[in-house]
């Protein structure tokens, strides 16, 4: 399988869905959205990834422009897309569902819970997990998505459509060594808000909380693949 993988910041990167792709034998390409570069066609790439960045879903940059019409186009081609944070606020917006400021930040390692009444019942991620968070913006479940996720904070935490494109607000790919790239290239975010964490405490616990999530991280993305269309 060919995985395209869009960041947007030097400090976010794919994380450990890198990882993921060398477990199970794929390939994985890495693409700089913001810095204006040429898309493969998409008959060529088998998984989107779009990972997230300070920049907002509402940003007119001509360049974010660009990836969302690419992330039309895999999806109307019925490709497999993950988006992360940004990249899941970008998904809901070419879905036709609104993107607008959370009225909170939230920074940090906070719990999630899977929607269990409403959410597909094959979705993989446990009841609760805590994966690291950092926003400030949220988005409306789009029409026809299954609302899959949800913390204290923010309501719309995940969502699927068909079961092959996923949305996730949270970054469930964190590994020790993203965490202290976030933490230095966007530690300025932290202002002591109610649903913030202290830099200091997101890195110490992320060597735990990093290895509790690999497990999820692996099964959400299998579970991705094995929805694909044929």
């Amino acid at each position: 399988m060919r995985v395209l993988c869009l960041t947007h910041i030097a400090f976010e990167g794919p994380g450990r869905i890198a990882s993921w792709v060398d477990a199970r034998g794929h390939k994985l390409s890495v693409m700089r959205a913001d810095l204006a570069g040429t898309y493969p066609d998409v008959e060529f790439t088998d998984m989107v990834v779009a990972m997230g960045g300070p920049m907002s879903a509402n940003d007119c940059h001509p360049w974010l422009r660009e990836e969302v019409v690419f992330l039309e186009r895999a999806l109307c081609a019925k490709k497999t897309v993950l988006g992360v944070c940004l990249g899941a606020q970008l998904l809901a917006r070419i879905f036709g569902a609104r993107v607008y400021a959370a009225g909170t930040k939230e920074i940090g390692w906070w719990p999630v819970r899977s929607v269990t009444s409403a959410a597909d019942s094959a979705f993989p991620l446990p009841p609760i997990f805590h994966p690291l968070h950092w926003h400030g913006e949220t988005f409306d479940l789009p029409s026809g998505a299954v609302h899959l996720a949800e913390s204290d904070a923010i309501a719309n935490q995940a969502f699927s459509m068909s079961r092959h494109v996923m949305g996730l607000q949270f970054h469930i790919e964190a590994t020790p060594e993203s965490v202290a790239d976030i933490v230095e290239g966007a530690g300025v975010d932290i202002d002591g808000g109610n649903w913030q964490q202290p830099a200091e405490q997101i890195v110490r616990e992320s060597l735990a909380r990093c290895k509790a999530l690999e497990m999820a991280c692996y099964t959400a993305l299998d579970w991705l693949v094995a929805n694909a269309p044929e």
